[in-house]
């Protein structure tokens, strides 16, 4: 019997391999979540809030400046009247 379980001690299969460090995998998701957050938020820096925007005031400068181009595309811009 001592035989016995000498020979299957022998013969047993490792164990299953350890996992790898859950923790560190979380740690590395953490950090390039924070990066994210820091690249959106110099992004949105930028833009102005909804209600601090005036569409009025963009649409007019949109077709104030088509106007001008046109005018520079066909010939009669204001210096040559």
């Amino acid at each position: 019997m001592g035989a016995f379980a000498v020979w299957r001690w022998l013969r047993r299969k490792p164990g299953p391999a350890p996992e790898p460090d859950r923790a560190e995998e979380l740690r590395a998701k953490l950090a390039e979540s924070k990066a994210v957050v820091e690249e959106r938020a110099a992004f949105e820096e930028g833009e102005t809030p909804v209600d601090e925007a005036d569409p009025d005031a963009r649409r007019r400068s949109v077709h104030d400046a088509a106007r001008a181009r046109l005018d520079e595309l066909s010939g009669s811009g204001p210096n040559e009247g």
